[in-house]
């Protein structure tokens, strides 16, 4: 799957993605509790897109890292897609 491929509110199966730039994470609260998120743009040879990061990917994730996303869901935010992993899916960083 490509960034032109993407539909908003769509299951994602997998895609590849290269990651140009990671913002300053910010603390969240919510009623299933606290953490921190971060949002990445992402690019591959069709588009651009942001990945949101959760807790714990934050620190995995750096620009022009490779990832995978698996088992995500896309939607949009302020007129750009936007790519998460949800609590199912999975985010992997290539080898260099």
């Amino acid at each position: 799957m490509k960034i032109s491929d993407l539909k908003p509110n769509a299951a994602l199966d997998r895609i590849e993605l290269e990651v140009e730039e990671v913002g300053e994470p910010r603390s969240f609260s919510s009623y299933k509790g606290n953490g921190n998120v971060a949002t990445a743009t992402v690019k591959d040879e069709t588009g651009t897109a942001t990945l949101t990061l959760w807790n714990e990917q934050i620190e995995k994730i750096s620009s022009g890292d490779k990832v995978v996303v698996e088992n995500g869901f896309v939607k949009t935010f302020q007129g750009k897609l936007q790519i998460t992993t949800g609590r199912q899916g999975t985010i992997t960083v290539q080898p260099k």
